[in-house]
């Protein structure tokens, strides 16, 4: 079942530091008046680490681009991964869900996007390390018992961010649109404009590349 009445897909084909990907999904929150999905890649190996997570426990991955997500969630090592921001401003229905519901509903589009040897997780799994894909929680997407995709979320007056990564699995090519079709039947193609570019580059340079932000924890 769709989660939203209609989604406008951005198909971000620029690869992007980990400042600038965090600004775009949070420049895109300010600015969204519809659900809106992101897919986006890294011009670098990068880790994001979530909003409450400490730096300390980051910063043994050398050569990467660091940065703190908004979201919550632990380390996720970025580069070979396809990453997606969804946001659903607060005067759309499906923000009046609950969390646990667009987690699972969005997930269980991932699996069926790549097919039936993904299913989502029944139960979390005990916590062996500070990173996320070591550590499954109920819903995130499995196949053959190795988590392949979680996410984590913001809530806000605004709206709702989640931030997703899909790893450890071969997509095809035409993946990100069947996910997209399985959040709702109707779908438009949007582009990032001059507009939301600024907006984020400004979050980016106040906010995301500041070592204030990166290790206040």
């Amino acid at each position: 079942m769709s989660i939203f009445a209609a989604l406008e897909v951005y198909h971000d084909d620029a690869f992007r530091s980990a400042a600038m990907n965090m600004a775009l999904d949070e420049a895109l929150l300010d600015t969204a008046t519809a659900p809106s999905i992101r897919f986006y890649r890294w011009d670098h190996p990068a880790l994001s680490f979530g909003y409450f997570g400490k730096f300390a426990d980051a910063i043994d991955h050398n050569g990467r681009d660091y940065a703190r997500r908004w979201t919550g969630g632990g380390i996720v090592l970025h580069g070979e991964d396809l990453t997606y921001a969804i946001v659903i401003p607060a005067n759309d229905a499906a923000f009046a869900e609950s969390p646990m519901s667009i987690y699972e509903k969005t997930h269980r589009a991932i699996q069926s996007a790549i097919g039936a040897e993904a299913q989502l997780a029944a139960k979390e799994s005990p916590k062996i390390s500070e990173s996320c894909f070591a550590n499954a929680v109920r819903a995130d997407v499995m196949m053959y018992g190795r988590k392949i995709a979680g996410a984590a979320q913001r809530r806000t007056r605004r709206g709702l961010l989640q931030q997703g990564s899909i790893q450890h699995v071969d997509l095809a090519q035409d993946f990100a649109d069947r996910f997209a079709g399985g959040l709702s039947g109707n779908c438009k193609v949007q582009r990032i404009d001059a507009e939301l570019l600024s907006r984020a580059r400004e979050i980016a340079t106040q906010k995301y590349g500041s070592q204030e932000w990166l290790r206040r924890r």
